[in-house]
């Protein structure tokens, strides 16, 4: 018997046959219990940045374009109960940051720099950043 045929079979046998079920899923909108937490990005180098922010490890969005000798503020928003950093987008749907990244335009995923969010910027209601270019790469702080 040819594998085509059997792999097909053995499938539709096993528990892993079984389908999903799908559940539906309420979405936080708008700011009460939350705190802002605006985050500045200073370019101080000679090239533009491009900055993206992971809302889950399947998507992503440009979240500021910042020319150079430019800033860009961005509102975040802090959960303190669980600790989680939020952007409203335009629904004012909560969109939990995974992760937030900036590079160098144009080469941005070959050049990009973690920015890191962390509970103290909460508790001092800010985060600012100053990213700079050195030898071909970019250096955040």
């Amino acid at each position: 018997m040819k594998i085509r045929y059997v792999l097909p079979v053995a499938l539709a046998l096993t528990s892993f046959a079984n389908a999903v079920e799908l559940h539906h899923v309420i979405v936080r909108k708008g700011t009460d219990g939350l705190d802002m937490v605006p985050l500045t990005i200073s370019n101080v180098g000679n090239e533009a940045l491009s900055c993206n922010a992971d809302f889950a490890h399947w998507y992503s969005a440009g979240i500021a374009t910042v020319e150079p000798g430019k800033s860009a503020r961005l509102e975040l928003w802090f959960d303190p109960e669980t600790g989680t950093f939020t952007i409203l987008n335009d629904k004012r749907e909560n969109l939990p940051v995974e992760r937030l990244r900036c590079g160098l335009s144009g080469r941005a995923y070959a050049t990009r720099v973690q920015i890191t969010l962390q509970r103290t910027d909460a508790a001092k209601g800010e985060r600012t950043v100053s990213c700079v270019t050195r030898q071909d790469a970019l250096v955040c702080r």
